[in-house]
């Protein structure tokens, strides 16, 4: 099974893991009344996306039933647009082919999708750079941290509306200015 596609993986979970699927993305109501044409290739339903609370199933099936058993990488992007942050995981067969590409879909007011490192150990690190740096929560991780930046850090600076001038931590030494 280590040739699958997105459209086979996305029967399987059908069939197999029902309700696991989120429904598909309908483009933001501004954009609709703008006419404006959705035109986000990654928001387009060509790999599984699944439901947040579901995504433990989901890796777990992908592991034990179709052998993905490499975590290759985790991934945020964010659509300060849609109101979204999207949370990209990467699965491996080791009888090779190319990436099983699983999608978490959820608002950016609300990022919070339940922790795979209890049973995929090497989510850990990038859970917490998830965390750390787009301000996506997941509960059960067992020591979410900050990574990279310290602890009173205010803010995810991976999000497009972080302010990117003005930094309110540069301190300035030595003498008055």
């Amino acid at each position: 099974m280590a040739r699958l596609n997105s459209g086979e993986l996305r029967e399987l979970l059908e069939r197999d893991l029902p309700g696991a699927l989120a429904a598909p993305h309908s483009p933001p109501q501004a954009a609709e009344a703008h006419g404006e044409e959705e035109n986000h290739p990654v928001l387009q339903e060509h790999d599984a996306v699944v439901v947040a609370e579901r995504l433990p199933d989901v890796a777990r099936y992908l592991r034990d039933q179709l052998g993905y058993s490499y975590l290759s990488h985790i991934t945020a992007v964010d659509y300060l647009r849609e109101g979204l942050i999207e949370v990209v995981y990467f699965f491996y067969h080791p009888e090779g082919g190319g990436p099983q590409i699983v999608r978490v879909r959820v608002p950016r007011d609300n990022a919070v999708i339940p922790s795979i490192t209890p049973f995929w150990p090497g989510a850990n690190l990038q859970e917490r750079e998830a965390y750390d740096l787009f301000g996506v929560h997941f509960p059960g991780h067992p020591f979410l941290r900050r990574v990279y930046l310290w602890d009173e850090f205010e803010g995810y600076p991976m999000r497009k509306d972080f302010p990117k001038t003005g930094d309110k931590y540069t301190h300035v030494t030595g003498g008055e200015e």
